[in-house]
């Protein structure tokens, strides 16, 4: 049977998919083309649905994701184009939101998609397009919302340090109570889960910032902790559900539990392995296993998580560690775990690698394990969650000022919102925002990416800026 929640889903993605349809096509051919009509008879059913339930409907852009009526809509990896490009097209158009009153019809909205057009090469479109949805009672259009005001902004942020610095807390909990000997509960950490999923999916942008300040003292704590932010964010991404996103953290979270059992002589040495070294480290997914499964309070999510745990270093091609003597598909979550893992562990300062490599390196170095140890498909939503210039990335803009990388933007992978941080003169400022797609009045780009900087050169203390 289907769940009431389920369709609601699936209209609301078909509101998305069937708006940047029609404008695509129209963009393309005549509005009164055959294929357009067909698109606008469906957006019509696709309303009705809604209107059963509500007066009216309001598709808005907050950020880089979509609400309907204040839900907010996931985006699944079929739908990925199209929903990317209607948050270019409302950005261009600096919309914030459209509103359909239940009494709109079909003429209504190819009457809109007429202003719409019309109001996309004029110099102020937004304005053009709300003078001329004006004349259209059961459409309107309005800005984005206004940000957050300072004291709630800070608030939010408490939060979100909160909820991290507890899961690593939790997690060096754990490690040492099982090191120890005693036995750990796995429904505690539920609890630490559940908080990091609430919180990433109405400020992904600071809590994915977090992972991006990285601890060399607590790295395996803090690897966890970032490689299941980072999991939870590729499952909201491919439209996992709430409770499966909890599950995911929770297993990313407990991957590289059996590292706990590596002498730390050797977990900490600051050269590299020998031989009877490495094969030593690589018994931790098995160790991993054996722990999880002594937890208390094991349960359907203790065997996923003894998966993930036992194939988190084996790959595609069924090379890496542990050996396996039948060989077969990997789980769904490992493959998502496996991508958090390689791209937090070489981005991070450890203990045999003190200086980290940029995040741009690492996603290079990544694309060149596709097919052989990485999903394609999910990488490729990988680098799109991150952005072409992860969080924290150090950048020489042409104006020569200098930037933090502060969110990734969607639309347009290359051109993220950025922190600046100093002057053209070299001088240390008060951060302030600055999204990279804003254009002049004449198109052009206000600003643009020179290069990337290395941030140890240039002695930029992230934690500074991103907390």
């Amino acid at each position: 049977m289907q769940k009431k929640g389920d369709s609601s889903e699936r209209v609301a993605k078909g509101i998305v998919n069937q708006l940047a349809a029609i404008i695509r096509t129209s963009q393309i051919h005549n509005p009164q083309n055959v294929a357009v009509l067909k698109s606008v008879d469906r957006l019509m059913e696709l309303l009705t649905v809604v209107f059963g339930e509500e007066s009216a409907v309001n598709l808005e852009l907050v950020g880089e994701y979509f609400y309907l009526n204040e839900s907010r809509i996931k985006v699944s990896m079929d739908q990925l184009i199209n929903f990317d490009y209607l948050v270019h097209e409302y950005k261009k158009l600096g919309l914030g939101s459209i509103t359909f009153g239940n009494d709109v019809t079909a003429e209504d909205i190819q009457a809109f998609l007429k202003a719409y057009l019309s109001a996309a090469f004029t110099d102020v479109p937004f304005d053009e397009l709300a003078m001329a949805a004006g004349g259209i009672s059961s459409i309107s259009v309005a800005i984005p919302r206004v940000e957050k005001d300072t004291k709630e902004e800070t608030d939010i942020r408490k939060t979100v340090k909160a909820t991290y610095f507890n899961a690593v807390s939790y997690t060096k909990g754990v490690f040492e109570k099982i090191k120890s000997g005693e036995k750990a509960n796995i429904k505690r950490a539920k609890r630490a889960v559940q908080s990091m999923v609430d919180v990433l999916l109405t400020e992904e942008e600071l809590l994915m910032g977090m992972t991006a300040i990285k601890d060399y003292d607590d790295y395996t704590y803090h690897h966890c902790v970032n490689v299941s932010i980072l999991s939870i964010a590729m499952g909201q991404k491919i439209g996992l559900s709430k409770s499966q996103l909890q599950e995911l953290g929770m297993v990313a979270l407990f991957h590289d539990l059996g590292k706990m059992e590596v002498p730390q002589e050797v977990l900490n040495k600051p050269t590299s392995f020998t031989d009877d070294e490495w094969k030593i480290v690589k018994k931790h997914p098995m160790w991993g296993v054996r722990a999880i499964l002594n937890m208390k309070g094991f349960d359907e999510l203790s065997i996923k998580a003894g998966i993930v745990a036992f194939e988190h270093h084996i790959y595609r091609d069924n090379t890496g560690y542990p050996d396996r003597r039948f060989p077969h598909d990997l789980d769904i979550f490992t493959r998502i775990v496996s991508l958090a893992d390689q791209y937090d562990g070489m981005t991070s300062s450890r203990v045999y690698s003190r200086t980290p490599m940029s995040p741009e390196k690492a996603l290079s170095l990544m694309m060149e394990r596709v097919e052989s140890q990485l999903d394609p498909r999910l990488f490729k939503f990988f680098v799109n969650m991150v952005g072409i210039f992860p969080v924290g990335t150090a950048l020489m803009l042409k104006s020569r000022e200098i930037a933090l990388v502060y969110g990734a933007n969607m639309s347009i992978p290359d051109r993220p919102r950025v922190l600046v941080i100093s002057d053209t003169d070299g001088r240390k400022v008060q951060g302030h925002l600055v999204d990279l797609a804003e254009k002049d009045q004449d198109g052009t780009f206000k600003n643009s990416i020179a290069r990337t900087l290395d941030p140890n050169k240039f002695k930029i203390n992230l934690a500074e800026y991103l907390l």
